[in-house]
């Protein structure tokens, strides 16, 4: 495996897999890199001929207090998982190379981005829509490869990738998960042991409210059972726990349609996030 750190290089390797036809996938990470990650590279490598991973811990998505700093680094051993997964090249680019001096563009996607984690971490989704244009500029790939996890994030590019003509085919991939549900993330490992106990509450809550509605329980009912089975198991703040529509992600009062139900909250010092998709009764 490659490890990329100059866009030059970058672009003379793209260049001589496109020249032979060879289809490219990317694979965007932000590196500390679990099982969920390797599931979205085993998807890659089933849809194309080579894949690219990329790891760039993208300041521009980070708040003014939010974990930047400390975000788990750790480029050798996620390397290892690359190479070993059959990986064909590892974009890593520094700071410099992504967001040279005089940087001055930012992407911003409405709608979509708006709600949700847009209205619990404002500026979030720029920075994200940014990063991904520049990577799909910078890889020139012809598939991207995200995890159902970030719902929110998978819609918004989704929507950028339409909106701005992108020959790029999005694939999502379902949520990985611990044997107790929970979602694998690489903010998992800030939870203490109690904390980690306690965690599996998220997505049982999401579980039987999504059962709930489906069976024709009220909506706004089954929403705050599961903010009170939150609250009871430690987590708070509560930011959210919402039914959208799974297109438009506009909240859903009624239970109709293509349906998403999503939650983020903090637990200890860990702001967790979470989705399950809701199939309207019929």
């Amino acid at each position: 495996m490659q490890i990329i750190r100059e866009l030059a290089e970058l672009r003379k390797v793209v260049r001589a897999w496109h020249g032979n036809n060879r289809r490219i996938a990317l694979v965007p990470t932000m590196g500390a890199l679990h099982a969920g990650h390797m599931a979205l590279v085993a998807e890659a490598k089933k849809r194309a001929d080579r894949v690219v991973a990329s790891i760039f811990v993208n300041p521009t998505q980070f708040g003014p207090n939010e974990d930047l700093g400390s975000y788990p680094r750790r480029e050798a051993e996620d390397a290892a998982m690359l190479e070993a997964a059959g990986v064909d090249a590892l974009w890593a680019p520094t700071v410099e190379v992504m967001y040279p001096e005089g940087f001055a563009t930012t992407i911003s996607v409405s709608g979509v981005s708006e709600g949700l984690d847009g209205a619990a971490r404002p500026g979030h989704f720029d920075g994200v829509a940014t990063v991904v244009a520049k990577l799909f500029g910078q890889v020139q790939p012809d598939l991207a490869i995200f995890g159902e996890k970030d719902f929110q994030q998978l819609t918004v590019i989704r929507r950028m990738v339409s909106d701005l003509n992108m020959r790029i085919g999005i694939v999502g991939v379902p949520t990985a998960r611990d044997s107790d549900g929970l979602a694998l993330s690489s903010r998992n490992a800030y939870l203490t042991a109690e904390e980690r106990a306690a965690a599996s509450a998220l997505p049982e809550a999401l579980t039987v409210a999504a059962a709930g509605i489906e069976a024709g329980d009220d909506v706004e009912e089954a929403l705050e059972t599961a903010r009170n089975t939150l609250v009871s198991a430690g987590f708070d703040p509560i930011d959210y726990v919402e039914l959208c529509d799974a297109d438009t992600l506009k909240p859903a009062r009624a239970a109709h349609g293509n349906l998403r139900l999503l939650a983020a909250a903090r637990l200890g010092r860990t702001r967790l996030i979470d989705n399950v998709a809701v199939h309207a009764p019929t």
